[in-house]
């Protein structure tokens, strides 16, 4: 079953850096931003790791938990966390659960082959667990600054 606009998320339940399990129920009254991206330590998904890192303090100022999400293991993203200076968890969904529960995974092309991988993509899901706002085809540069403004947004209504 995949997440629909204005309707509640269904919960779910991953493992994440930092020794734990992450589930979307245990994160009511927060706004959750859940960003997935293809791959850890690749250019592209440093530099949107990175700028959610720099207006982390934002992000928090307005009761939200940033969630980066890809299909790498748990050691891969402990690694690419403390390699760049993350404060945020990254949840490894290794049997592509949540990315189809987001329809995130795409046939994409590499070098002229055909490979699934995930599309980047960013969900804003509020307090409540209704997902609120989507953003497919993610291009990195100034997208933070856009989650940002759709979190202070969601916030005053």
């Amino acid at each position: 079953m995949t997440v629909e606009l204005g309707k509640k998320v269904p919960n779910f339940k991953l493992p994440a850096t930092g020794d734990k399990d992450i589930a979307l129920s245990g994160l009511k009254n927060k706004n959750v931003v859940l960003y997935f991206y293809p791959k850890d330590s690749t250019p592209g998904c440093t530099r949107e790791g990175l700028d959610f890192q720099a207006n982390l303090a934002k992000f928090k100022r307005q009761n939200t938990v940033v969630l980066g999400v890809s299909r790498d293991s748990i050691k891969a993203h402990e690694n690419f966390r403390a390699k760049q200076g993350f404060t945020f968890d990254l949840l490894s969904d290794k049997d592509e659960d949540l990315c189809n529960q987001f329809d995130v995974i795409k046939l994409k092309n590499m070098y002229g082959k055909k490979v699934r991988g995930i599309e980047r993509s960013t969900f804003l899901i509020d307090d409540k667990g209704k997902l609120r706002q989507e953003w497919r085809k993610v291009n990195v540069d100034g997208h933070v600054d856009e989650v940002l403004a759709a979190v202070k947004t969601l916030n005053k209504s």
